[in-house]
């Protein structure tokens, strides 16, 4: 008989969380830490979201998409995942840049930052401070009219090649373009050049296994493959969730789904005021992303001196957005994995990401879907052998993801890796006052996007469910977090 998922589940809990990416399980976690009876719903049958991994034949692990974050992790994951995971997060220290404008190696932080400007770049001094003067005091609350590629004209005019310097990282990093407001950008930028970029060592499941443990041990009900139908609301006022058909009520209920997906799936339109239902149509999906996963034979290594630690790689001429998404792929990151990555496994992997655009890959026939994955697995194959060296020889797995592939498995619309463009926030933000008891938290508006605005994110949601909880179902004050600078942006709670 096939498993019941839903086994033992209660008929009530205090508050029920729709998925499970970083910021629904930072969310969960806090609040059963706070005493309330949390029930937490994966359709996946991996816990993790888009923080996850995968296993294929021969032992091999791979770990989803691009993991660097900024050093506000470590003070978010001790404060609200414990000191155990806290410490497991190491520094990338390696960072280097391939591409027709300059090539060259950064720790990724500050004074390095200020180093490249002034001695490679050879940028006057007075530029410099003024630039890292605006983007430290970047305030969400700022005025949010002037773009990113507006702000590189003030600061570094006619300079493309520190437009790309400063802007290709992070538009990896969460899909930003010269377009999107410079605040974004800023808030972003900020906090990684900060202290540098960081990733979590022991790999993405031993990660998550972490953190699924800890939720269990204070008391979440976690259930996978269990995916929410709908939302139940009654008089403007949510009562919990449909799932397998089954009413679970709650007093609140929280959404890591899409955002989207949340207001007009989940929940539905005819819930929402016009004016709501008409922002919501106008939040812009951020952009998806393709992946190469490629597993080295057992005793085959990377040469650091070559690779580095992450390494973003290009051949377009100059950095421009409509060519980082293109399917005709020019610029890619790449991840390398040492066996050090996940100590006592002896393996190296590397992982490729490009940004990629849903319609390039939705529109195809069966067959030419097909051929073009193996087009992507071919040309970086063929691009990776300038780094790796007989690089066909070594290879023992490969395979690659799309736009497609991300969708099937998360259920973002369009396959969303970023969530949402800067418009986003606001609308997530407002779903309280449109509805008791309905919050949203997840990758929206470029500037909650990524591990550590995703942990950021659920730790101000959690805060913001637990005094509505508190006060009886009033509707919370929202947390000031949101707008405070970047340099603090990660002291919530």
């Amino acid at each position: 008989m096939p498993k019941d998922f839903l086994s033992g589940i209660k008929p009530q809990y205090d508050v029920i969380v729709i998925g499970s990416g970083l910021a629904g399980m930072t969310a969960a976690n806090i609040l059963a830490r706070c005493g309330h009876r949390v029930l937490l719903l994966e359709q996946h049958y991996k816990l993790g979201g888009l923080a996850t991994w995968f296993r294929r034949p021969g032992g091999h692990i791979f770990d989803i998409s691009l993991h660097g974050f900024p050093v506000g992790m470590i003070k978010s994951c001790r404060r609200y995942w414990g000191p155990e995971i806290a410490q497991a997060i190491v520094q990338l220290r390696d960072i280097r840049f391939d591409n027709p404008m300059f090539r060259l190696g950064t720790t990724f932080d500050r004074n390095d930052f200020v180093s490249l400007l002034l001695e490679h770049f050879r940028v006057e001094p007075s530029r410099v401070e003024g630039f890292f003067r605006f983007v430290e005091n970047a305030n969400f609350f700022d005025d949010c009219s002037m773009t990113t590629g507006e702000l590189f004209e003030q600061f570094f005019p006619g300079r493309p090649d520190i437009v790309r310097f400063l802007l290709e990282p992070i538009t990896y990093a969460n899909g930003s373009t010269l377009e999107d407001p410079a605040i974004a950008y800023s808030i972003v930028f900020s906090n990684f050049m900060s202290r540098g970029v960081f990733t979590f060592r022991g790999g993405t499941d031993h990660l998550i296994e972490m953190m699924a443990a800890q939720m269990r041990q204070h008391g979440v009900d976690l259930r996978i493959r269990t995916p929410v139908d709908n939302i139940v609301v009654e008089a403007g006022q949510v009562k919990g969730v449909v799932t397998a058909g089954r009413v679970i009520r709650a007093k609140a209920v929280i959404s890591n789904a899409h955002l989207i997906s949340t207001c007009f799936r989940l929940i539905g339109r005819e819930h929402f005021s016009v004016e709501f239902t008409s922002k919501v149509d106008r939040v812009r999906l951020n952009n998806s992303s393709t992946q190469v996963y490629i597993a080295l034979k057992p005793g085959e290594g990377l040469d650091r001196a070559k690779c580095g630690d992450l390494l973003f790689r290009s051949t377009a001429p100059e950095f421009r957005t409509d060519l980082m998404l293109s399917r005709q792929i020019t610029s890619r990151t790449y991840s390398f994995y040492y066996p050090e990555t996940r100590p006592g496994r002896n393996r190296s992997y590397v992982v490729s990401s490009t940004n990629a655009r849903y319609e390039d890959w939705a529109c195809l026939s069966r067959e030419e879907y097909s051929q073009a994955k193996q087009e992507l697995i071919d040309q970086t194959l063929a691009d990776l052998e300038r780094y790796v060296p007989d690089l066909e020889k070594k290879v023992d797995w490969v395979e690659a993801a799309t736009p497609l592939t991300f969708e099937r498995y998360t259920g973002h619309p369009c396959g969303a890796s970023f969530g949402t463009k800067f418009e986003g926030l606001a609308v997530s933000r407002a779903l309280p006052q449109q509805m008791a008891g309905m919050f949203h938290t997840g990758s929206v508006g470029i500037i909650m996007s990524g591990w550590l605005g995703a942990v950021n994110y659920g730790v101000i949601v959690a805060n913001e469910v637990d005094a509505y909880l508190t006060n009886g179902g009033s509707a919370p004050r929202q947390h000031p977090a949101v707008g405070i600078r970047a340099d603090t942006q990660c002291q919530v709670g």
